[in-house]
């Protein structure tokens, strides 16, 4: 079965305005009455199809072997808007630390940027140990976005959301140590 060359990319670019559309129903059903309450589940189920797209468009690529370097540059960029907009909208809510979330900003768009930099250059596309990380932080962010807390107490729900964000902070630092110690390698080895 053929599937068309930009299928991949175009899941990719879908990803950016999901992004939007999710921070925004997601600051809109953060107060937790009944109507916000559904309007939180919503934005909590988009997260995770938009979030699942990057393991859809990167099996699509491998897979027919139409692996791009656009897609390469902006997959990872779209993950992080979509990411970014969720730990920026649970740190406005008040459900996670917002320093948890400046040093994980940080360490992503400051990657981001270096991509950006060298990007005409060659590509760097995203290492085992940050796909890793990505993956994580979709599951701990799905997790923490949907209203569990209405079934199993805010008690328990406080605790698993803090844990899993601060194992998604671990990964997020040492990836980006791993990202800047093969980039310094690769400069090395390139002179």
């Amino acid at each position: 079965m053929a599937i068309p060359r930009q299928l991949p990319n175009a899941i990719t670019v879908a990803r950016i305005p999901l992004a939007v559309v999710f921070f925004v129903l997601l600051l809109v059903g953060g107060t937790y009455g009944l109507a916000d309450l559904t309007v939180r589940w919503i934005a909590a189920v988009l997260f995770i199809v938009a979030i699942s797209t990057d393991w859809v468009d990167g099996y699509l690529a491998r897979r027919y072997d139409i692996v791009s370097d656009f897609g390469k540059l902006w997959d990872p960029i779209a993950d992080k808007l979509l990411t970014g907009a969720g730990f920026v909208g649970l740190a406005i809510l008040g459900e996670v630390s917002w320093w948890i979330v400046v040093i994980i900003l940080v360490r992503e768009w400051g990657i981001t940027i270096h991509r950006l930099v060298v990007a005409s250059e060659h590509v760097v596309a995203a290492a085992w140990m940050g796909k890793i990380k990505t993956a994580f932080q979709g599951v701990a962010l799905g997790w923490a976005l949907l209203p569990l807390h209405v079934f199993i107490g805010l008690g328990p729900w406080t605790v698993v959301t803090t844990v899993l964000m601060v194992i998604v902070l671990v990964l997020t630092v040492v990836s980006g140590i791993d990202y800047i110690v093969a980039q310094v390698r690769g400069a090395r080895q390139s002179r």
